[in-house]
């Protein structure tokens, strides 16, 4: 919940993927951001039952007009960051530019006082809590410090280039609009249109002005790599008519007039698809966000994971894998999910006997699955429905099987991990889950309401609107967080404030499909890597097998260096005609390029979910990643089978009963198997040696043909490993044996 500032108004804090942090701004400024941040939110509202008649380019020309400006104020230039490097950071952290963890999220606070805070906002002694103050009472046991979202920014106000850069933005974006001649340009929308392909000098200053504005916002929020990697587009655009012709990814060549007239005054640009998104569903889902945060639901998530299994051996990790699950089904934020829910399970993790390392990669693999889990996925989610032209609650039905194999690997390497390492059983006190349930169960309403409404065929626009003022209503039940109006407002203020950065990436992406659509760099990479893998074979199906893999890779190194937003369109244009191209249904491309731009925020070097966990339990920043890696490896190899064979299709959720169930069963397996590779022990039995391990990962891989063959010899394989462990323990236990009665008769010749 976002803190008072000392003049009573909320304290803007970021909260949203890939962003960095942003100031704390308080007094006169806040209240003009806030207040502008309100108009926004409120425009957004009002697009959705009564549209502005002008049109959705119109809508969305206003609404980057209302939030670039915002960026300028609430992200600091930050260009001496690394001179001035604040006491309280960590060393090492962050791993990217730009991948400061942002900790303003959906959930409580940390507090280092306290273990557990019920639901009554009382103190227990076995949870970290939220409290107000954040001063440990005399002996208490200190927590690792952790980076305040404003740690970067700090307080500190707009400078004088803020403002100008703001005044700036939003004469660039108002220009098609107002009504004022600029010599030959200006005059108005209808004019601005009419000029499409034609434009004036006035029309070309101000794209190129915008152009620079959008290049700048994005470094301010996510850092140098985006802008860089628009810079390469539009280079490509310009100079690519100078590759020699021979060259598969040469052009004809495009003029600086003509790739401002794409961006600025075309349907691919700035004002895309992508942006789109971002203004007519991103925003209200971070609005829904932030009511249901202040109503009290994040907290209640992370003590119902607390309560399910406080009288389990594995209480600790199981309660952050499902805090993670059920906090992302409002969050849609890899790094803000697992800040939320480090804050409130390291301190149990630490007391079972976790390593700050190993529980870091634990609570960043339960926080990426964030953006894969329904109903609230990533903002990639919403592009995808754009793109393929379905209903959001398609690409829901999409994820779902998959999110759940997600959690179940996590869930089975925290088993795993658990008997290996021999962690504490650390009992929780927690109220009963069922009393839980009783008391604040209405939180789970607003979440059923939305899958509802979308099945009755509502758009997903209205039912979360619907969703949001039902939640609104629903926090009277609960006096601690009734949204009173000037809570309610602080939501709608936070709500904005969670898109700024999100927006901007999205504006900035339209260089890159503008770029790609006028070039037709796209099934010209396509035809790069079909060709590249028929270099190696003509086989269909194991081309299908290799182009995966490239395609994999190609995502997974795109995916270190942008946010998954960008990576997601990048990938799609440049990617997904090659999956297409040998027959992959839409869908399955489309989700195959989503999944692996998600889990570059598991991936090393850059894992941004890793970097704010790290941050959360001061452990160091490198093992963190690869512990994230170990345990989120099993979602690695998933988005493969949506690709490889037609069968696959079972896993998205299309297809008869039987093709879902098998597939889902044959998947599950596969995680299995490969959990018990990645973590070297199979539960209920023992360990599993080197040879046990190889089988076990082999039989993984052979599964996600889903072909009867493949699943035959991956099944016969897994069986083996099986043996061979029970064989293992077999030996272990006769010689433990032998050793024992060998020790006793010693024992009586004393």
């Amino acid at each position: 919940m976002p803190r008072p500032d000392p003049d009573g108004l909320p304290e803007l804090t970021a909260q949203f993927e890939d962003e960095k942090p942003g100031r704390s701004l308080t007094g006169t400024v806040n209240l003009l951001v806030g207040a502008a941040a309100v108009a926004v939110g409120v425009l957004a509202l009002w697009q959705v039952f009564r549209p502005l008649p002008q049109g959705s380019k119109y809508y969305l020309i206003i609404f980057l007009a209302g939030v670039l400006p915002l960026v300028f104020l609430a992200y600091p230039a930050g260009l001496r960051l690394r001179a001035r490097r604040r006491a309280d950071q960590p060393a090492g952290s962050p791993a990217r530019p730009g991948a400061e963890p942002t900790h303003e999220h959906v959930g409580p606070r940390a507090d280092p006082t306290h273990d557990h805070v019920g639901p009554s906002g009382e103190p227990t002694h076995e949870h970290a809590g939220p409290q107000s103050e954040g001063r440990p009472p005399a002996g208490a046991e200190p927590e690792p410090r952790t980076v305040r979202p404003g740690a970067a920014g700090g307080r500190s106000r707009p400078t004088v280039v803020d403002w100008s850069l703001a005044a700036l933005a939003l004469v660039a974006c108002l220009y098609p609009v107002l009504p004022i001649p600029f010599g030959s340009g200006g005059g108005g929308y209808d004019a601005f249109l009419d000029r499409q392909g034609l434009l004036a000098p006035a029309d070309l200053a101000m794209g190129t002005v915008l152009l620079l504005l959008l290049l700048e916002a994005c470094r301010r929020t996510t850092g140098w790599i985006l802008p860089a990697v628009c810079l390469l587009f539009l280079g490509y655009g310009y100079y690519g008519g100078l590759l020699p012709q021979s060259w598969p990814v040469a052009h004809a060549g495009l003029d600086f007039s003509q790739l401002v007239d794409a961006f600025y005054n075309s349907d691919s640009g700035f004002y895309g698809t992508p942006l789109d998104v971002a203004a007519s569903y991103i925003v209200l889902f971070t609005i829904y966000g932030a009511v249901l945060d202040l109503s009290g639901a994040g907290r209640f998530f992370v003590e119902l994971s607390s309560a399910a299994f406080r009288r389990s051996r594995t209480a600790a990790g199981r309660t952050a894998v499902a805090s993670g699950f059920l906090l992302g089904t409002v969050s849609g934020s890899g790094a803000a999910t697992t800040v939320s829910i480090g804050a409130v399970t390291w301190p149990i993790l630490r007391r079972a006997g976790y390593p700050a390392e190993r529980a870091g990669g634990m609570l960043a693999a339960a926080g990426v699955g964030a953006i894969l889990s329904p109903p609230t996925l990533g903002a990639a989610a919403f592009i995808i429905a754009e793109y393929l032209g379905v209903s959001y609650l398609q690409v829901l039905g999409w994820a779902t099987v998959p999110t759940v194999l997600y959690y179940l690997g996590i869930l089975l390497s925290v088993e795993i991990d658990a008997r290996r390492s021999g962690v504490r059983a650390v009992f929780v006190d927690a109220t009963s889950p069922w009393r839980l349930l009783g008391r604040f169960g209405y939180h789970f309403a607003s979440l059923v309401v939305i899958i509802v409404l979308l099945a009755v065929g509502m758009s997903a626009t209205r039912a979360v609107v619907l969703a949001t003022v039902l939640a609104a209503a629903l926090s009277f039940l609960d006096r601690a967080h009734r949204l009173t109006p000037r809570r309610l407002t602080a939501a709608l203020v936070g709500g904005v404030r969670g898109v700024l950065a999100v927006t901007a990436v999205c504006a900035a992406a339209g260089i890159i499909t503008a770029t790609t659509t006028k070039t037709g760099l796209g099934p010209q990479t396509a035809a790069l890597l079909l060709n590249g893998a028929r270099a190696v074979t003509d086989d269909p199906a194991v081309l299908l097998v290799l182009t995966a893999l490239l395609a994999a890779i190609a995502l997974t190194l795109l995916g270190l260096a942008v946010p998954v937003t960008a990576s997601f369109v990048i990938g799609w244009v440049i990617i997904g005609p090659a999956l297409l191209d040998l027959g992959v249904a839409t869908p399955a491309a489309a989700m195959f390029v989503f999944y692996f731009a998600v889990l570059s925020e598991a991936s090393p070097p850059t894992a941004l979910a890793a970097v704010a966990a790290a941050a959360v339990t001061g452990g160091r920043l490198v093992p963190t990643m690869w512990q994230t890696l170990r345990y989120a490896l099993p979602a690695y190899l998933i988005p493969i089978a949506f690709v490889i064979t037609p069968a696959g299709l079972g896993l998205l959720g299309i297809g008869g009963p039987r093709q879902i169930l098998t597939a889902t069963l044959v998947l599950a397996l596969s995680v299995a198997v490969l959990a018990v590779a990645a973590g070297g022990w199979l539960p209920g039995v023992g360990p599993a040696g080197t040879p046990e391990r190889v089988l076990a990962a082999l039989a993984g891989v052979v599964l996600l043909r889903l072909e009867p063959v493949s699943v035959a010899i991956g099944v016969g394989l897994a069986v083996v490993a099986v043996a061979g462990v029970l064989v293992r323990r077999g030996s272990a236990g006769r010689s433990g044996g032998q050793a024992g009665t060998t020790a006793e008769l010693r024992e009586v010749t004393r």
